[in-house]
């Protein structure tokens, strides 16, 4: 029987969460891997960058993208996005986003918000192609946000309601940090492959 694959991904900007292309010019996961067994479990939008995954697995990928109501199991399974905003946040507005902030489509559940420093960043950034629009008058300011629901753009509307708009928006883990789901040693455009046996599927999806 064969053994459940998981890839990570780094994925860059511009390149679309999906196979099939649309257009010629269009850069999607098809110019990263050729095989067809693969299926995105859990989608980042073509302007996001970062930690994507891909797996054979049915049961693997129906969890991750169906994620169980929240519950301290549940908790385990959260997105961390590294968001870059204008302007420098307060803390109301850190307040705020880990409290829950109203959108179109319902109250955010609570978040794990961190302001961090250039210095305090866990990843070493690369260049952004094309880099982000810079306004000498308004300064930048890094955050770590935990997720745990995955509404259409969620980040960039969060930040946004609180008056701090996203300027580049980075996935760098998914799962506790014991998991080892994360961008650690994983270049722009790379990816590192795990295999799981079934025993320890099945005790992934029930943690």
């Amino acid at each position: 029987m064969t053994m459940p694959t998981v890839i990570l991904f780094n994925k860059p900007y511009n390149v679309h969460s999906q196979f099939r292309k649309d257009s010629d010019a269009m850069i999607t996961l098809a110019d990263y891997f050729n095989d067809k067994s693969l299926r995105v479990a859990g989608r980042l939008d073509k302007d996001s960058e970062g930690l994507l995954l891909l797996t054979d697995s049915g049961t693997l990928n129906h969890f991750i993208t169906t994620p169980p109501p929240i519950s301290k199991s549940a908790k385990k399974w959260g997105k961390t996005y590294l968001a870059q905003v204008e302007n420098s946040p307060t803390s109301a507005q850190l307040q705020a986003l880990r409290d829950g902030v109203i959108l179109k489509d319902g109250k955010t559940l609570p978040a794990i918000v961190k302001h961090l420093s250039d210095e305090d960043l866990p990843i070493t950034l690369w260049q952004r192609n094309p880099p982000i629009r810079e306004r000498k008058t308004i300064p930048t300011a890094w955050l770590s946000i935990t997720i745990f629901e995955g509404k259409n753009r969620q980040i960039r509307r969060m930040t946004a309601h609180v008056g701090l708009p996203c300027l580049r928006l980075i996935r760098y883990q998914i799962g506790t940090e014991q998991l080892g789901w994360n961008l650690d040693g994983l270049a722009l455009g790379e990816s590192r492959k795990i295999c799981l046996s079934h025993d320890e599927l099945s005790k992934l999806i029930k943690t």
